[in-house]
């Protein structure tokens, strides 16, 4: 059974965070996390606290992220009792047009905190669509049974 309502209360969060991202707002972003959020870039940096996200993303958007925007899309929440979710989905930072195919994978741990949701951990990883590909290929059984 879907829990609709809460589906869509989640997927605004990502909706939010990058209305965020798009303004260029370091703070309004990190409001979208706990107070002591765990927060892991996909070169492997990672942030600890809804503070470091904050001071990190103001400078981010001040240089090497300045006039880009998120590209998003949910590929799955798994509600984790009442109060906690995991959602999976795919994304890129870019500027100009979205590209067709989004070359990250992101999971989310979610907080229900008096009656907001919150990112408590979020973890980004570069997609190697090509190594993926080759262990496909030469072992067809690490082809994932759910639709990637």
């Amino acid at each position: 059974m879907i829990d609709t309502d809460r589906t869509a209360a989640v997927a605004a969060v990502l909706d939010s965070l990058a209305e965020a991202w798009a303004r260029g707002d370091a703070d309004a972003y990190a409001a979208h996390f706990t107070e002591d959020a765990t927060y892991i870039t996909f070169v492997g940096t990672r942030y600890q606290g809804r503070q470091d996200i904050a001071d990190s993303h103001r400078a981010l958007f001040a240089k090497f992220l300045k006039g880009t925007r998120l590209a998003h899309e949910m590929v799955d929440v798994r509600f984790l009792g009442a109060e906690a979710a995991v959602l999976t989905s795919r994304g890129d930072t870019v500027k100009g047009k979205r590209p067709v195919k989004l070359t990250k994978v992101q999971t989310y741990t979610l907080v229900c905190e008096e009656g907001r949701w919150l990112v408590a951990a979020f973890h980004n990883t570069q997609r190697k669509a090509l190594m993926e590909g080759i262990s496909f290929a030469f072992a067809p059984q690490t082809r994932p049974k759910a639709r990637q």
